[in-house]
C-alpha cells in the first residue's frame, strides 16, 4: 500500500511538473505576442509621423497582394481547367494581376483612386446613417446620429482637399489600424499572463502544501496502526 502511494505522489509530482512546463509555454507564448504587439504600435507610430512614406508603403503592399492572389487564382484555374469555372477563374486572376502591376507601377494614382473612393463611401455612408436615424428613431437613435455625422464630415473633408488628401489619408489609416492591433495584442498578451499567474498561484501556492499534508497523514495513521499491531 506504501508502494502504491508513493506511486500516487510520484504521479502527482509528474503532473504537477507537466502543469509547470505548459504554464511557462504559455507565458513565452504570450511573451511573443506581446513583442509582436510591441512592433506593430511602434509601426503605427512611425507611420503616423511619416504619413506619406506609410501611404507608399501601404499601397506597394496592397500592389503585391493583389499580385499574389492573382497568381494563386490562376493557379487554381489551371487545375479546374475541365470544370465549368475555369474562365471565371482566369478572367479573376487576369484582373487581379492587372491591377497589381497598376498599383506598383502608379502607387500615386492607384492612392488617389482608393482615396477618393473612401471619401464616397464615408460620405454615402454617413449619409444613411443620418436618413435611418431619423426615419426609424430608434433607442440609438442619438448614436447613430452622432456616426453619421461623423462620416459626412469626414467624408466632405476628405473630397474637399482632393487628391491632395490622397498621401496622407491611406497612411492614416494604415498607421492607426497597426496602432489599434498592437495595443489589442499588448492587452491580450497582459491578460493571458495574469491570468496564467493566478491560476499557477491557486492550483501551486494555495492548494499544494495542504494537499501534501492531506497526503501524508493517511501515511501517518497506517504506520501507527502497524506498530501497535507489533506491540
Amino acid at each position: 500500500m506504501l508502494g502504491g502511494r508513493r506511486g500516487e505522489a510520484g504521479r502527482d509530482g509528474a503532473a504537477d511538473t507537466g502543469g509547470t512546463d505548459e504554464g511557462a509555454r504559455l507565458r513565452r507564448s504570450f511573451g511573443w505576442l506581446a513583442v509582436l504587439g510591441a512592433i506593430l504600435v511602434l509601426g503605427g507610430l512611425i507611420g503616423i509621423v511619416y504619413v506619406g512614406v506609410a501611404t507608399l508603403t501601404s499601397m506597394l503592399l496592397f500592389g503585391w497582394l493583389l499580385l499574389v492572389g492573382g497568381m494563386v487564382a490562376l493557379l487554381h484555374a489551371v487545375q479546374s481547367r475541365g470544370s465549368n469555372f475555369f474562365w471565371l477563374g482566369v478572367v479573376v486572376a487576369a484582373l487581379n494581376l492587372a491591377a497589381g502591376v497598376v498599383v506598383i507601377r502608379r502607387p500615386d494614382v492607384a492612392a488617389e483612386a482608393l482615396t477618393m473612393f473612401a471619401a464616397l463611401l464615408f460620405l454615402t455612408g454617413g449619409v444613411f446613417r443620418l436618413v435611418g436615424s431619423l426615419v426609424v428613431r430608434g433607442p440609438q437613435m442619438a448614436v447613430t446620429l452622432l456616426q453619421g455625422a461623423f462620416g459626412v464630415l469626414l467624408g466632405v473633408l476628405v473630397l474637399g482637399d482632393w487628391p491632395s488628401s490622397s498621401q496622407y489619408v491611406i497612411g492614416c489609416f494604415f498607421s492607426l489600424a497597426l496602432l489599434f492591433d498592437g495595443l489589442g495584442l499588448i492587452a491580450t498578451a497582459v491578460g493571458g499572463r495574469r491570468l496564467i499567474s493566478l491560476v499557477s498561484e491557486r492550483t501551486g501556492g494555495d492548494g499544494g502544501a495542504p494537499q501534501a499534508v492531506q497526503a501524508e497523514e493517511p501515511l501517518k495513521a497506517e504506520q501507527e496502526g502497524q506498530e501497535q499491531s507489533r506491540n
